[in-house]
């Protein structure tokens, strides 16, 4: 069950990835080991994505720029040594996963589906900073395979928010936050409220994050690490 998970966890990460980047108006591969972009991706987005635990080296640097500065690889297993290729870790984090069929309790939540909604989304999770909040393009709604969400608060603020995404059989659960003086655990019930009971609900996570995500009835799947071009 728990290599089952984490295989839908890793897929669906990179396909969300692919979403994103359409949103942005850039073409990425999918290959037998490995998600690249052969341009730029956007911030905090990497340029490729390991998706077997015996993917290689070449298979994750292949194919993405290195000309230019910034490139990033998701190290999907934390097996790959990207240190000979003139990059170093920049983070690590763990994947984690929910059976699919686990009832989940009711919580409230509404589906951003207008720019206009989108765009005060963006500047809730960016704490409201415009170049970040920018990350998130109006064609993100058109991509079926994404739900961005809202929980509302009494008075019209929005309490938290995250991103679905459905792909290689599983929900995928990012860009979760908690505005101030939120709790955490409302979010992730709204996510679990959201999700398809049909589908494992899948993500990853580091530090107190990590700990709301296995409050809320997740496990952990394995480790993952960021590496980053030196």
């Amino acid at each position: 069950m728990t290599h089952d998970l984490l295989t839908a966890a890793v897929r669906n990460n990179a396909a969300w990835c692919a979403s994103m980047c359409r949103a942005h108006g850039l073409a990425t591969t999918t290959g037998p080991r490995a998600w690249t972009s052969p341009r730029r991706t956007p911030p905090y987005y990497p340029d490729a994505v390991s998706l077997t635990a015996d993917a290689t080296a070449a298979d994750v640097v292949t194919g993405i720029d290195l000309t230019a500065p910034g490139a990033s690889v998701k190290d999907s297993y934390a097996r790959l040594d990207l240190a000979p290729e003139g990059f170093r870790p920049l983070f690590g984090a763990t994947w984690i996963g929910r059976p699919a069929g686990t009832p989940a309790p009711p919580a409230d939540w509404t589906r951003t589906d207008t720019p206009g909604a989108l765009a005060a989304w963006a500047r809730a999770w960016s704490g409201g900073d415009a170049d970040e909040a920018a990350l998130f393009r109006p064609a993100l709604l058109d991509d079926p395979a994404v739900t961005v969400l809202t929980v509302p608060g009494p008075d019209g603020r929005i309490l938290g928010g995250a991103v679905l995404s459905t792909g290689a059989g599983a929900t995928g659960v990012s860009n979760l936050f908690a505005a101030d003086g939120t709790d955490p655990a409302a979010v992730w019930a709204a996510v679990l409220a959201a999700a398809d009971p049909a589908l494992p609900v899948v993500g990853y996570e580091s530090g107190d994050d990590l700990t709301a995500a296995l409050a809320a009835g997740f496990t952990e799947l394995g480790p993952l690490r960021v590496w980053l071009a030196a």
